[in-house]
């Protein structure tokens, strides 16, 4: 079996995917992707050049480049927009709406403790119920698309 080596490009370009899906607020931060995939790569040589299977120099790899990158504010913000107000408007809205809707919703972030595995926690329950009462607020308000 042949072993696809890859390079710094592959780890950028997989990191800006990620990012430009789910983490829109950080999709231009250069010097984060530079970072972030440099480290990447340099695990990933390491890994294989101490024999490691590519398998496993990727998954080290991997775990560098998206360390911290498993929860998503934005992604939150859009599902509670998508199930709670996905009446109020057209598909092609709901995006730049949710991006809009991430910096009214910062100060509610900051009341939880955001891991990886914050999803599966019994407390995000309690972040959706506050992001929607704050997107709520924001609708009355008039602050739409």
């Amino acid at each position: 079996m042949d072993i696809l080596v890859k390079n710094l490009s592959y780890f950028r370009s997989s990191l800006q995917e990620l990012l430009d899906t789910n983490f829109p607020e950080k999709a231009y931060d250069s010097n984060f992707i530079s970072k972030r995939s440099n480290w990447a790569y340099k695990a990933y040589e390491g890994a294989l050049q101490g024999k490691n299977s590519e398998e496993e120099a990727e998954k080290i790899a991997n775990s560098i480049l998206f360390e911290r990158l498993y929860f998503s504010k934005f992604n939150t913000v859009l599902q509670v927009i998508i199930y709670e107000f996905d009446t109020y408007f057209m598909d092609e809205e709901l995006r730049p709406f949710a991006l809009r809707m991430l910096k009214e919703c910062e100060f509610v972030f900051k009341k939880y403790d955001l891991t990886d595995d914050f999803a599966y926690s019994t407390s995000y329950d309690y972040l959706y119920q506050d992001l929607k009462n704050t997107i709520t607020v924001c609708l009355q308000n008039n602050l739409n698309p």
